[in-house]
């Protein structure tokens, strides 16, 4: 016969489940109620989005996104604790759709009793399409109150039909303020935490939430795995059992656009300090370096531009650099050109003229090549249709510079390209305003 999928069983109340003989401190210190939850304010607090929804009878079906150690999983809990219902959690690591049919085949029998489900699946993102549909039809009909966790933004791991019947809340990383809280009381709790057994110094309660990240759970482990070395661990203590740092980046998740979002807009925004931040932490995050150079590239043309021309120069050779020596000497030239492009003064003029005239491409199709700026390399095309008659050589007159129509006929005296008055693309638009005069009075001529 083939085998029946369970349901986890999770009739108890989830801190009493992790709160057992030998579980981690991180799960022994799990709120047990609201007032216990720390952070988040702008969810649960006295004006919080989820305290203005969530009430007795009442909990709708939600998204909980946000990174490691927020406290998603605790707060879905509290939440379905608050509303009422039967809580069922599934992993949509481990659980596939057989896993969810069972779920549901026993929500719709609680209903018929007059209960409800509260189906909780952790790293909800992690359920393929089929998966994720299973869940739809049941979410739409209230035979389950669906609360998911996830890290990645739901807007794109999600398909939108089931993402459509959900309301989505951000957890942000903890503040450190909140984790201080968080450890205060792990140090102090005499049923479930140290019971004053551990005694943090201040520079060293600092140095556990620097390690942390705003990340609660690494919080509570670095503070356990301290106190099993020592009832009074310094600076070094701590940072020798937290290893090393734990950076919460996902080479192709929502810290990889942030960051790089962030360094990007650093540079714009004429901040090599940020920007070099930004660099440096996805650089020890294990980012690939050629993606950041290539960014630098970008910035480099688009937001630089002809402002200061050896900006593109310079972030070239930073990426030709990456890829012919590699990490670790290319975070020099990385260094380097990140400095210098959000350093340089600003224009996207250049790009913003090409995007103009591609614009005009896009809604009126190519226009024809004037006849006298078409090649004469064939007689026969010269002498029978016009090709290249009447081309006037410029560098034949003064400034290198002749009145000559180059656009096509219809957009003759149209200006796409207005340099700006930063850096040298300054005197570029100086040279220009007085060629286009110098061509209005030979045209007047």
């Amino acid at each position: 016969m083939p085998r029946r999928p369970k349901t986890p069983d999770v009739t108890q109340p989830l801190f009493e489940q992790e709160a057992a003989v030998g579980a981690p401190l991180a799960a022994r210190m799990r709120p047990r109620t609201l007032d216990e939850f720390v952070g988040q304010e702008q969810l649960i607090g006295s004006d919080g989005a989820l305290t203005r929804v969530v009430r007795p009878g009442y909990l709708p079906s939600m998204v909980l996104w946000g990174p490691p150690g927020s406290g998603k999983t605790t707060l879905a809990r509290l939440l379905a604790d608050r509303a009422g219902g039967t809580w069922r959690q599934l992993s949509a690591v481990t659980s596939g759709v057989a896993d969810v049919r069972a779920l549901v085949a026993e929500a719709k029998a609680l209903r018929e009793a007059g209960g409800r489900t509260v189906a909780f699946i952790d790293e909800l993102h992690r359920f393929n399409k089929s998966q994720q549909d299973a869940l739809l039809p049941h979410v739409e009909d209230g035979t389950i109150t669906l609360i998911g966790a996830t890290t990645e933004n739901p807007y794109y791991e999600i398909n939108s039909p089931l993402l459509s019947r959900l309301r989505v809340y951000r957890l942000e990383p903890l503040s450190t303020d909140a984790l201080q809280a968080i450890v205060e009381r792990a140090l102090t709790d005499a049923d479930h935490g140290l019971g004053g057994r551990v005694t943090l110094a201040p520079d060293a309660m600092t140095t556990v939430l620097d390690l942390a990240g705003g990340d609660a759970r690494q919080a509570l482990n670095i503070l356990e795995a301290s106190a099993a070395v020592s009832d009074a661990p310094t600076p070094e203590v701590v940072a020798e059992a937290a290893q090393q740092r734990l950076l919460a980046y996902d080479r192709v998740g929502d810290q990889h656009y942030e960051a790089a979002s962030a360094f990007i807009k650093s540079m714009r925004g004429n901040d090599p300090d940020a920007a070099l931040y930004w660099c440096a932490s996805m650089i020890a995050a294990g980012e690939d370096p050629t993606f950041v150079a290539r960014r630098i590239v970008i910035a480099a043309s688009e937001d630089v531009g002809n402002a200061d021309p050896r900006a593109l120069q310079v972030a070239v050779a930073a990426m030709q650099a990456v890829e012919m020596i590699g990490l670790p000497e290319a975070q020099y030239a990385l260094a380097q050109a990140a400095a210098y492009v959000a350093s340089a003064p600003k224009s996207n003029r250049a790009g913003a003229a090409y995007f103009a005239a591609l614009a005009d491409v896009e809604e009126h199709g190519r226009r024809p090549v004037p006849l006298h700026l078409r090649p004469a390399a064939h007689r026969r095309l010269s002498k029978e249709f016009g090709y290249g008659r009447g081309y006037l050589y410029p560098h034949d007159y003064d400034d290198a510079d002749v009145e000559q129509q180059y656009l096509p006929d219809e957009l003759v005296g149209r200006v796409f390209y207005e340099p700006s008055d930063q850096g040298l693309e300054q005197q570029i638009g100086e040279r220009l305003t007085r060629l286009r005069r110098a061509r209005l009075e030979q045209r007047r001529e």
